[in-house]
């Protein structure tokens, strides 16, 4: 049986949902960014999407480096889910 994950709650963990699919599009990156700039490490926000954000992680890669950790937990068409985790 496969495993769907769902961006509509928040955890004990200090895991935030953060659903892209209801951002405007001309808004997204600066939004994803800003909630990216709210966490504290240890924080991570758990990122839904319709489609693979390819240009935005090399965005990430290169505002952030090492500071935040990416990890897949879902990637199938139509459905991405990617954590987000703020390290020190």
């Amino acid at each position: 049986m496969k495993t769907i994950h769902v961006c509509n709650h928040t955890t004990p963990e200090a895991l935030y949902p953060f659903d892209a699919r209801g951002v405007a599009k001309r808004f997204r990156h600066a939004a994803i960014f800003g909630a990216l700039d709210s966490l504290v490490p240890g924080e991570t926000m758990r990122f839904c999407n319709d489609h693979d954000p390819l240009p935005l992680l090399a965005q990430m890669q290169q505002r952030y480096g090492d500071r935040v950790v990416i990890e897949y937990v879902q990637r199938e068409p139509g459905v991405i889910v990617i954590d987000f985790k703020i390290v020190s």
